[in-house]
């Protein structure tokens, strides 16, 4: 059976409106700046108010950190067990025999992350391209209120190992040649000329740079399949490698899996923790230019 495309236009959301099958979800999480000194790099906000000052027709709301991250991790976002991962969603009506919708407010990196979270669980979701943003720049219909849900589901998952890794099985990678390691962050952080909010400035040794942010438009949508193979192909990331994904906090860099899936890469996996680990971990080295 051919998986769908991991990408729906505004166009053919608007279609399937109202579509009983339909499981349309609003995944905006904000990083709130902290003070200099903080523990953490950022404050982990729930786009619900936003959510309820608008969101497409029919859609629920998911929160990233309160529900489907892991809470005892020292870093946000991190993948919790199957069992609250499957909990969490079929509380919210989704199932692997749904039709699942994705889609976020002003980037779209929280939508492809539940992207990738459910294709390790066993579900092909597709994430709205351009997400809000474009949808209401084209005056389509949105609504205002709280989130009225689905009715719950027992969703059981068959989750596909492989698509997220520690920093152990990075660690174990790095100088294989079977390998590249791919930053998603920006040129000024992954040559380590800018301060880091994670902690030491820098890269992962021997990683290449692919910024999430060079992938995206002005309207935020992604950029054309065309364009991402020539930035990934000049950064060295081919098809017949095992590709590591990091960034700062196992974000953004869902972007670039969700091109590179749509490119036909397969062998795929996210450093969960990312830098907000790496970086202030002593015993792990890191590079700067």
């Amino acid at each position: 059976m051919t998986e769908p495309t991991p990408l729906i236009t505004t166009e053919q959301l608007a279609a399937q409106l109202g579509d009983p099958n339909l499981r349309l979800y609003d995944c905006t999480t904000y990083n709130e700046p902290v003070p200099p000194g903080s523990d953490v790099p950022y404050r982990a906000v729930p786009g619900d108010k936003t959510f309820e000052a608008g969101h497409i027709p029919g859609a629920d709301f998911l929160d990233l950190q309160g529900e489907f991250s892991d809470a005892s991790a020292q870093q946000f976002f991190m993948m919790p067990d199957v069992a609250q991962l499957e909990a969490a969603f079929g509380g919210h009506g989704l199932d692997a025999s749904k039709s699942v919708v994705l889609y976020s407010i002003g980037t779209m990196m929280w939508s492809t992350r539940f992207w990738w979270m459910l294709r390790s669980l066993g579900v092909e979701a597709r994430v709205l391209d351009g997400g809000l943003d474009k949808w209401k720049d084209e005056g389509r219909p949105v609504l205002t209120g709280a989130p009225k849900g689905y009715p719950a589901t027992t969703f059981k998952a068959t989750p596909r190992a492989g698509l997220f890794v520690d920093k152990n099985a990075v660690k174990a990678r790095l100088g294989d040649p079977a390998t590249v390691i791919v930053n998603a962050l920006g040129p000024q952080f992954h040559r380590g000329l800018e301060p880091s909010r994670y902690g030491r400035p820098g890269r992962v040794p021997g990683s290449v740079n692919v910024s999430a942010a060079a992938l995206v438009n002005a309207d935020k949508t992604l950029t054309t399949l065309a364009d991402a193979e020539a930035k990934f192909d000049a950064a060295g990331v081919t098809r017949d490698k095992n590709v590591i994904l990091y960034c700062g906090g196992g974000i953004s860099a869902t972007i670039d899996l969700l091109l590179l899936t749509q490119l036909g890469y397969d062998k795929l996996t996210l450093y969960d923790a990312s830098m907000g680990e790496w970086a202030k971990d002593p015993a792990l080295p890191i590079e700067t230019d």
